[in-house]
């Protein structure tokens, strides 16, 4: 598993069970201190309410008429109280008064509790021994809705004995509202917080392991032998740092390599011009009939002229291949210098006795660099007049499919043996003419494979189905 996607599960994994951890303790502090808050003023009002008893006690006679008279006069009130956001309309705290056994002798809200004996809950049976009395009850036992809290206060006499218990009442549904409306602000908050810390990490992905991603694929295209686009990996410092870095190795290393290999393959390519030109010019030194001197010297022309076309095209490759990409591509018409191309070629044909069929559709363009690519079809004309036998066709194409142009070269020459199908792209590499039972230079064909990558195509050569050998450079649109 890439480490990319260890980190997001990682990271998605540790977020979830933070927030996760999170809404819990929220959610159940959010009760704690809504159940607490109104405790806390149900406290004020039993307190509040047992003073107006006392103050109304005849010896130890509680009289709750004007109690009965406030609360119902209360009940009655018609308001519209607006608490964040949630309508109140009616009072929703309630009282019973029991005498100092627990027997019920009033209740403001449910009449028929009176006469029940309420001295073993606790808040009647906490408040019988002046201590502090609370209790929580529910209706319906499988309802958690449908909770009551109680808060009970002593009724006592003027001589401060207790003569009976006062135990206001609310249901706890009357604040589910707040706790509801408070527990969706968690969540909404939750999920925004979510939300960013989500597109952080999306813009830190973004910004850091895709860039990365792209060098690593970068990295790996090199270590292939291909000649890839640096990518495009953003305006992050710490990955265009690495980039560059990356970038300037592969060009101390392919400039290094580069060095070495043509210094072989130069050195080990002009050792037999050399050495003929060497030869003859020894042999010339004795005395020799004038046709044979003659003979000699064109052979030192000949292999001259082979170093310095050696010598040339490998100046030309080079500096093809220390591009990284097209510096200045503009809009071309393939179709024109293809045209152009086999025009020029028209007289070395004819002294061959060679024909050139042209299959070339108007107007065909694409992007790219002119001089490139007119060198690149001179070279396979060039390798296609070599291989053809006197009396030959050579057929240029140049074909749209697959949103890609191709461009076709097809003689009827001998066609490629199978020892060399896989190296005619090499440097160097050269199968001789059997008519002239000579070699070229071996770079052509590299240097049309070249050609090809910087536009980000592809070259190859094949034998054709009808006889002769067929070459192919594929250019996309």
């Amino acid at each position: 598993m890439r480490i990319t996607r260890i980190l997001c599960f990682l990271v998605a994994f540790i977020t979830a069970s933070g927030f996760y951890s999170l809404y819990n303790y929220l959610n159940e502090d959010l009760e704690k201190q809504t159940f607490q808050a109104t405790e806390e003023a149900m406290v004020d009002t039993a307190h509040l309410l047992t003073a107006l008893v006392e103050c109304q006690l005849d010896g130890n006679q509680i009289e709750m008429s004007n109690l009965d008279e406030a609360l119902k006069q209360a009940d009655t009130h018609k308001f519209k109280a607006s608490i964040f956001k949630h309508n109140k309309e009616h009072v929703g705290t309630h009282a019973y008064i029991t005498d100092k056994k627990g027997i019920v002798i009033f209740d403001s809200h449910t009449p028929e509790r009176v006469g029940k004996d309420l001295s073993e809950f606790n808040d009647v049976f906490l408040a019988l021994q002046d201590k502090y009395a609370v209790r929580s009850s529910r209706n319906d036992e499988d309802d958690a809705a449908s909770s009551i809290l109680y808060v009970a206060v002593p009724i006592k006499n003027r001589e401060g004995e207790i003569i009976g218990v006062l135990s206001a009442y609310k249901a706890q549904k009357d604040v589910l509202h707040f706790i509801e409306a408070r527990r969706r602000w968690i969540i909404f908050s939750l999920f925004l917080i979510g939300i960013g810390i989500g597109v952080f990490i999306i813009a830190v992905f973004i910004w850091l392991f895709r860039p990365l991603g792209k060098l690593t694929a970068y990295a790996n295209a090199i270590s292939r032998g291909e000649r890839p686009t640096f990518p495009k990996i953003g305006q992050g410092r710490e990955v265009n740092t690495l980039g560059k870095a990356l970038r300037d190795m592969r060009e101390s290393l392919e400039g290094r390599r580069y060095t070495e290999n043509y210094t072989r393959m130069l050195t080990h390519e002009l050792k037999s011009p050399l050495a003929a030109i060497k030869g003859a010019a020894e042999l010339l030194n004795e005395d020799m009939p004038r046709e044979q001197r003659e003979k000699f010297l064109a052979n030192i022309s000949r292999q001259a002229d082979r170093s310095t076309n050696l010598i040339d095209g490998l100046l030309r490759l080079s500096q093809l291949e220390a591009q990284q990409e097209l510096s200045k591509p503009t809009t071309i018409n393939l179709s024109e210098i293809t045209t152009e191309v086999c025009d020029e070629y028209e007289a070395r044909t004819s002294a061959k006795s060679l024909t050139i069929e042209r299959y070339i559709p108007e107007n065909l363009t694409i992007s790219g660099d002119s001089n490139m690519l007119a060198t690149a079809v001179a070279n396979l004309i060039e390798n296609a007049i070599r291989f053809s036998p006197e009396g030959g066709t050579i057929t240029i194409s140049l074909l749209e499919e697959d949103n890609k142009t191709k461009i076709l070269v097809r003689d009827q020459g001998p066609g490629i043996p199978d020892f060399a199908k896989e190296r005619v792209f090499e440097h160097f590499y050269s199968l001789p003419c059997e008519e002239t039972k000579q070699k070229g230079t071996g770079l052509g064909l590299s240097f049309v494979l070249e050609v090809a990558k910087l536009h980000n195509g592809a070259a190859s050569l094949e034998n054709s189905a009808s006889g002769g050998a067929i070459a192919t450079i594929t250019l996309p649109h």
